[in-house]
Parts: C-alpha cells; sequence; structure tokens
C-alpha cells in the first residue's frame, strides 16, 4: 500500500524553503508515495509593516537556514520599505492551484511551492503582491502540466475569488484542528490515524527513519 504523507507548509516559512531539498529526496526514494500540500498559515493576519527589529531577527532566520540548506536568499526580499509580511495570498495562491489544477499528482503540485518559495526568497519577488502571485504560478504550472495550459488573467480571477478566500481559510483552520503550530510539518495516514513525521525542519534520513517506525508499529 502506497505511503500517504501530508506536507503542512507556508510559501513564506524560510524553514519550509530550506526543507525543500529534503522532502525532494525522500519523494525520489519513495516513488510510489501520496503527496498532499496544505497550507497552514504562518502570518495570514499580518497588517503591520516590518520593524527593523522584526527585520533583524527574520534576517538571523534566513542565515540558519541558509547554513543549513545551502540554498540561496536575497535579503532585498525584506528591505522594502513600509512592507507587510503578510502570507495569506501565497498560501491562497496554493489553494487556487488546487482550484484550477486538482489532476496534478503531489509531486508536480510541490514543483509549483517550491516555484513560490524561490520567487520570495531566491529572487526577492514580493509575493505579497496577487499581480505577482499569478505570474509565478503561470509559469510554474505551464512547467508541469503543458506549455500554454495556463495564463497570468485567469489565474488572477481565481487567486481573487470568493472559493480561494473561503477554502484557505478552511486549510488553516483544518491544520489547527490537527494540532500542527510548527512548519513546516510532515504527517502520514496509515491505518485511519495521522502520525506526525516531522514538526519543523528534518532530514531525509530522519523522515525515513520516522516512516519505517510507523509502518513496523502498524
Amino acid at each position: 500500500m502506497a505511503v500517504q504523507l501530508l506536507y503542512i507548509a507556508d510559501p513564506m516559512c524560510s524553514w519550509c524553503y530550506g526543507f525543500g531539498p529534503q522532502l525532494t529526496q525522500l519523494l525520489a526514494a519513495m516513488p510510489d508515495a501520496k503527496l498532499d500540500i496544505l497550507c497552514g498559515g504562518l502570518r495570514p493576519d499580518e497588517t503591520e509593516a516590518v520593524s527593523d527589529e522584526m527585520r533583524k531577527m527574520i534576517l538571523g532566520h534566513w542565515d540558519r537556514v541558509a547554513e543549513v540548506s545551502g540554498l540561496p536568499f536575497d535579503r532585498e526580499a525584506m528591505s522594502r520599505p513600509g512592507w507587510v509580511y503578510c502570507t495569506e495570498p501565497a498560501s491562497r495562491a496554493m489553494v487556487s492551484v488546487k482550484l484550477l489544477a486538482e489532476h496534478l499528482p503531489g509531486e508536480k503540485r510541490l514543483h509549483v511551492f517550491h516555484a513560490l518559495q524561490s520567487a520570495f526568497y531566491r529572487d526577492g519577488l514580493d509575493v505579497t503582491n496577487e499581480q505577482v502571485l499569478a505570474e509565478v504560478l503561470t509559469a510554474a504550472l505551464n512547467t508541469v502540466d503543458g506549455a500554454d495550459s495556463y495564463d497570468a488573467a485567469s489565474l488572477l480571477e481565481t487567486l481573487q475569488s470568493a472559493d480561494a478566500h473561503q477554502c484557505t481559510r478552511e486549510e488553516f483552520a483544518l491544520c489547527q484542528q490537527w494540532g500542527v503550530r510548527s512548519f513546516p510539518a510532515l504527517l502520514m495516514v496509515h491505518d485511519n490515524n495521522l502520525h506526525m513525521l516531522s514538526s519543523g525542519y528534518a532530514t531525509t534520513e530522519q523522515l525515513q527513519s520516522q516512516i519505517a517506525r510507523v509502518l513496523q508499529a502498524g
């Protein structure tokens, strides 16, 4: 029976960005695994501009993630005057992918998720901007689902829809109901139960060990 995994994260969570290579390696070693991605909501209701103190704290986290993961960071992403670190739009972008491309398997949705992360962390784009999000999603989806299958205008319409807003809030609520408070989190569905494989960053080897433990216990 295929292993079913639930990846709970936020596109604007630096440790989720750093976790990407580990999850990719895990899935490569488990080609039959089924993956679903849910957004937990890191800062979904933020309305205050980033202060100098908060910026310093966040950049400290980025330095640590860069050290652990080796991934690139564009520190300019945090330097916009008056910028509000609200993660709801980027999370809603991933929910929009589900609404528009439900047929895509988890690993292809993960490619889109990584594209959103790279747009923010590597390229320094403002992924709180819905137009930017629509363009990033269009490029990523056309890469995994056939060239010219999607256009930015349609994606923007879906992103701004009432359905996308509602489904995003429902996803946040579901993750809270499951008790997920730290991102990234990787859960496994086994024998109709949820098993927490990791709450926070973990290596591929640690995840494989946890999966083996759940399977042996079952």
